[in-house]
């Protein structure tokens, strides 16, 4: 979980509890309720109330407690309500393929991901992902109708259906959308690129067809590596020679330069040992650099036959 740290507030009182399908939440525990990690509490939910697993405890982030104070904790969860929130988990299955049902009945063009049924059985919620927008009013009364209870469809992005549904990423560890994460954060090419990886979209991309979140994670760090380091193709001097940037080392913090001072020999130092100009422009896609990142592979402008493929 992400450390809570930046919040003025001294009394630990805020809990982050987890629901279905990693959906979580953050709650008051203005009564004073003896919490801990992984306990079942119920919680305020839309007009009643639901149980979810306590995962963080602590003074919590201000953002966070913009939602805890308008919602808290109501209590602990005994084994009977454990056991009635497995029947419910079974009964969901039932309510996603009564609701399959009705959606190819009226022709609807969405593919429902799953279905969540609040604690205390005043609402269902279905989850489903559509191209554009879905005129779900008739299929809303039909479910209501059948199940008595209020009924609500949400329709989400490709990037929640993984967070909802889970999996295995490339590294061959859970989802990080489906176990830690809170929110999702914006992820952009450039960030592959200053950690000058591969640009393949099969490897840079997770289950669900976006780039994946973890680039972000060391972001910063290649950040201010690179701001350490000539640029590729920059005009450096070594040992009072001149020389030419070929290759970066990013993890290492090393540079391979060409000498031009002799037969074009290159050689390989700590970036501390060059002296160059900060203010030098970026070179032209003629200069052909490569660059090496954490992966240790090599990529450049003259590579070919490169082929997909999980790492």
């Amino acid at each position: 979980m992400p450390e809570a740290n930046d919040s003025p507030r001294a009394v630990p009182q805020l809990a982050v509890v987890q629901f279905k399908g990693s959906r979580k939440s953050y709650y008051h525990n203005r009564a004073g309720i003896p919490l801990a990690l992984g306990v079942h509490c119920f919680v305020e939910a839309d007009r009643g109330c639901d149980l979810g697993q306590v995962v963080h405890l602590g003074p919590g982030h201000e953002r966070w407690w913009r939602v805890a104070d308008q919602q808290g904790i109501l209590g602990l969860a005994s084994s009977e309500d454990l056991a009635r929130l497995a029947e419910i988990r079974e009964q969901e299955r039932e309510h996603l393929a009564a609701c399959e049902e009705r959606v190819l009945a009226r022709g609807l063009e969405m593919e429902l991901v799953g279905a969540e049924r609040q604690f205390d059985g005043r609402k269902i919620t279905f989850y489903f992902i559509a191209e554009g927008r879905v005129d779900f009013r008739q299929l809303v009364r039909d479910l209501a109708s059948v199940f008595r209870t209020r009924i609500e469809l949400r329709q989400i992005g490709v990037r929640d259906e993984a967070k909802l549904v889970g999996g295995v990423g490339i590294c061959g560890r859970e989802l990080c959308c489906s176990t830690f994460m809170h929110d999702f954060v914006s992820v952009s090419l450039r960030m592959a690129k200053d950690q000058q990886l591969p640009l393949n979209p099969v490897k840079l991309s997770g289950l669900c067809g976006r780039l994946r979140c973890c680039l972000t994670y060391e972001h910063d760090d290649y950040r201010a590596i690179l701001g350490r380091l000539p640029r590729l193709g920059a005009q450096v001097t070594w040992e009072n020679r001149p020389a030419k940037v070929r290759k970066l080392d990013l993890v290492r913090e090393e540079v391979a330069i060409t000498l031009q001072d002799g037969d074009g020999e290159q050689v390989t130092v700590a970036a501390a040992a060059l002296q160059w100009s900060r203010e030098e422009p970026a070179p032209g896609p003629a200069d052909d650099p490569v660059a090496v990142g954490a992966s240790g592979r090599r990529r450049g402008g003259r590579r070919r036959g490169s082929r997909g493929g999980a790492a």
